[in-house]
């Protein structure tokens, strides 16, 4: 009970449109993986920040209370930022995002290139806690995603 308390009591609200974490991701080519999000996985774009020849300089995508910024390689500012590309595939992160409809939220990414990892499966851990469908993909960078529907919350069908 003591650390559900620290976890919560003295914390500023959070910037207006802003979640309290967020995640940036890095791509090979931002515009394209921004304009790729949003058609297959649904996000949407609440600010997008072109520089010079049209390199991103700051973006924030949206969906359902979630933000992610996608940017690019960003040599002198934070030379550890790399996409998976320049990692020999590797991701440093996993995405969780919970939709309402997994089945067709895994057609519309499979629809629009998603490479399907695991196809949606349902998870039950036991009455106690929750069950969940949930299915992973590869987009098109490179980063894996998990998008997951709650079933059923401590024996209560969500």
């Amino acid at each position: 009970m003591v650390d559900v308390l620290v976890n919560y009591i003295f914390m500023k609200p959070t910037p207006l449109g802003w979640p309290r974490i967020s995640s940036g991701i890095w791509y090979d080519d931002p515009p394209a993986a921004i304009d790729w999000l949003c058609r297959a996985f649904g996000f949407e774009v609440q600010l997008k920040v072109e520089g010079e020849g049209g390199r991103i300089e700051h973006s924030e995508l949206v969906f359902g209370g979630g933000l992610i910024m996608v940017g690019g390689e960003k040599h002198e500012k934070m030379p550890f930022s790399k996409p998976p590309s320049k990692a020999g595939g590797a991701n440093t992160q996993n995405m969780m995002v919970f939709v309402d409809d997994v089945e067709a939220h895994c057609e519309r990414a499979r629809a629009a290139g998603a490479v399907i990892t695991r196809e949606p499966e349902t998870h039950d851990y036991g009455d106690d806690y929750w069950v969940d469908r949930t299915y992973e993909c590869r987009d098109i960078g490179g980063h894996h995603w998990w998008f997951t529907q709650r079933l059923r919350t401590g024996g209560k069908d969500a």
